[in-house]
């Protein structure tokens, strides 16, 4: 095939995918100067629709379809033709690195061997999100099971807010904690660990978080994010805090094994935690390639086998009738762990993870359950005002909100959804009026750091604490710097985001008429996952279709109907898009008029049979 050729269409010559008819999909791809795919430069978001980046030239006479359409969506997002065979079925042993590449993780697993060893009394001091829950679970789950004294905490986000505390430290060592592990949290802890350090209590610090040049005071410190790491450690920067304890758990059992610990009993099954790294990793939004796609792959299957009691009463209070997907993970469980530590008890998830017994593991999922209804209220709450209060913020760069009142345990989540909504970076911070501080919380889009920008702005003292990383972070601010703040942020981030901004494009994966959108398409489809950032999900084009219906349900999600030239329909969703231009134009203009959908292709099993659904992001005019 010539350099800059289009995408040449494919005979479907697989039994499996039969149904499909003829399709189209990114065959060759060595700049994104091609002509748009089907001619839109411009769809009704704005953007122009590319084929996705990679460079490749496929042979469709020496696979299936199937398999063509697989090679396809590993080479799109990034792996090398010579790779293909380990990434298309990611396991541990094909992406696993030594824990011992890591910094300090060999003193730490050393300290932990000889807390265990001693008979020390050991807490795991977590965050109060997903990330956290499941990272102290899985420690506590290994520690006991070598038979250790071990406890958790977990701070309290509105009275005690983000990271270790220097007077909750020293209280659990008087309590008799000789060690402390902090996991999700610490990396920026400089002055809690010093006073820790003081009081003579030995903290281990597990996290993923941005790191500063001088590391606080710590018996060890793991992390791939420190600045003084190897190349092989840090290029697993994008670990969860709950993957890089598992890296920890694995160099604690060798260290037990290489002091003959197991001579006498059973090692534990590292494999049957990989529930919780899973389930930590997606809901704290980690970029799902490499190690990570690993870990929630293999963390799926364990899910599956519903072991863990806490987690199958959390997956059953989440009214799931089948075994979890990856995008379960991040939309109905995750939500429902992070509920307690947003509005109810932030201990709930911990214990609910590591629980032995089914009827608190169903008391405490149902109660989860329940929180994360009053989450929802409180967050539509917030989210109103916030919007109403940045429709003057069209120059911005950065969206910054703020509000005395609001709940500072889903400002996160708003800032998410003012995000979404505007395309740009979005903080939001919950004023304390009788304080005059505020806690805030921020999300990034693809190519500009948040964190960095928020560890430059605690490093001028506009804020008195702050951190995180690339796409999400967390601040402390006085309420009198926040016009300061978000100055500061627009002269430091103005040219990021443009550039992020230019560079967007809606990235098409395949084309297909309507009757080519079918249960195989998506099977195949899932093949190349788990899907999640930084290993997106497939997007496809349908059409060209005219709307037969068109209609809003729900809470602001558009729902269609589409007929193809083909004689085939589709059924069509888009979420929280009532107020988009695509939705009013499909609502109000469709008439006659032939139009592009372009989104996700699901299994829609709600009827007697499952058929396959596009979930819309984005439409353009065929004519």
């Amino acid at each position: 095939m010539a350099h800059g050729q289009s995408a040449r269409p494919v005979d479907c010559q697989s039994h499996h995918l039969s149904q499909l008819g003829t399709i189209r999909y990114n065959a060759f791809m060595a700049s994104t100067s091609l002509a748009p795919v089907l001619g839109v430069s411009s769809s009704l978001s704005g953007r122009a629709w590319q084929w996705r980046g990679g460079n490749m030239a496929l042979e469709t006479g020496a696979h299936t379809l199937g398999e063509d359409i697989l090679t396809q969506l590993l080479l799109t997002r990034g792996v090398a033709q010579d790779d293909i065979a380990r990434h298309a079925k990611p396991t541990l042993r094909e992406f696993l690195p030594d824990p011992s590449q890591f910094m300090d993780m060999e003193a730490a697993a050393e300290r932990i061997a000889q807390a265990i060893v001693g008979k020390e009394n050991i807490t795991v001091y977590g965050d109060y999100d997903v990330d956290g829950a499941t990272s102290a679970a899985l420690l506590i789950d290994l520690l006991r099971n070598l038979g250790a004294q071990a406890n958790y905490y977990i701070p309290d986000r509105l009275l005690e807010g983000y990271g270790p505390s220097g007077e909750a430290l020293v209280r659990l060592g008087k309590d008799g904690s000789s060690l402390i592990v902090t996991v999700d949290c610490g990396a920026m802890a400089h002055d809690a660990l010093k006073q820790a350090h003081d009081a003579g209590i030995d903290v281990i610090v597990v996290d993923h978080h941005k790191c500063s040049p001088e590391l606080p005071k710590a018996a060890a410190l793991v992390n791939p994010n420190r600045l003084d790491e190897n190349d092989i450690a840090a290029a697993h920067g994008h670990l969860a805090a709950v993957g890089v304890a598992f890296l920890l758990a694995i160099a604690i059992v060798r260290t037990m094994r290489g002091r003959g610990f197991f001579a006498d009993r059973k090692e534990p099954d590292l494999m049957a935690l990989l529930d919780l790294v899973a389930l930590g990793t997606v809901a704290d939004v980690a970029a799902l390639h490499g190690l990570n796609r690993a870990f929630v792959a293999q963390g799926l299957k364990i899910m599956a086998r519903r072991e863990r009691i806490g987690m199958a009463a959390l997956i059953d209070a989440s009214r799931l009738k089948r075994a979890p997907q990856c995008s379960d993970l991040g939309f109905a469980l995750g939500p429902r762990i992070n509920a307690g530590g947003r509005v109810g008890e932030s201990t709930l998830g911990v214990r609910l993870l590591t629980t032995d017994d089914p009827e608190e593991a169903r008391a405490i999922a149902e109660q989860l359950s329940d929180l994360n209804e009053d989450r929802r209220a409180i967050e539509a709450a917030v989210q109103q005002q916030a919007e109403e209060q940045i429709t003057g913020q069209g120059n911005r760069a950065v969206i910054v909100a703020s509000g005395t009142g609001w709940h500072p345990g889903v400002i996160g989540i708003v800032a998410g959804r003012l995000k979404e909504k505007t395309g740009k970076p979005a903080i939001v911070i919950a004023l304390d009026e009788e304080s005059g501080t505020g806690k805030g919380s921020g999300r990034s889009i693809s190519g500009v750091d948040l964190g960095a920008a928020i560890i430059a702005a605690r490093e001028t003292d506009l804020l008195s604490a702050g951190g995180g990383h690339a796409m999400a972070a967390g601040l402390s601010i006085d309420a009198s710097q926040v016009d300061a703040f978000a100055d500061f942020l627009d002269e430091r981030l103005s040219k990021d985001i443009a550039r992020a901004r230019e560079n967007q494009s809606m990235l098409l994966d395949i084309s297909v008429a309507p009757g080519g959108l079918t249960p195989e398409l998506v099977e195949t489809l899932d093949t190349a996952g788990p899907y999640g950032v930084g290993w997106p999900g497939p997007r496809i084009a349908v059409g060209p279709v005219r709307i037969i219906k068109a209609d809003i349900v729900g809470q602001d999600h558009l729902r269609i109907i589409a007929a193809g030239e083909d004689g085939k329909s589709i059924k069509g969703i888009a979420f929280r898009a009532a107020e988009t231009e695509m939705a009013q134009t499909l609502l109000h203009r469709s008439a006659g008029r032939r139009f592009h959908l372009a989104g996700r292709a699901k299994i829609d099993d709600w009827g007697n049979r499952p058929a396959a659904e596009l979930h819309l992001e984005d439409a353009a005019f065929a004519d």
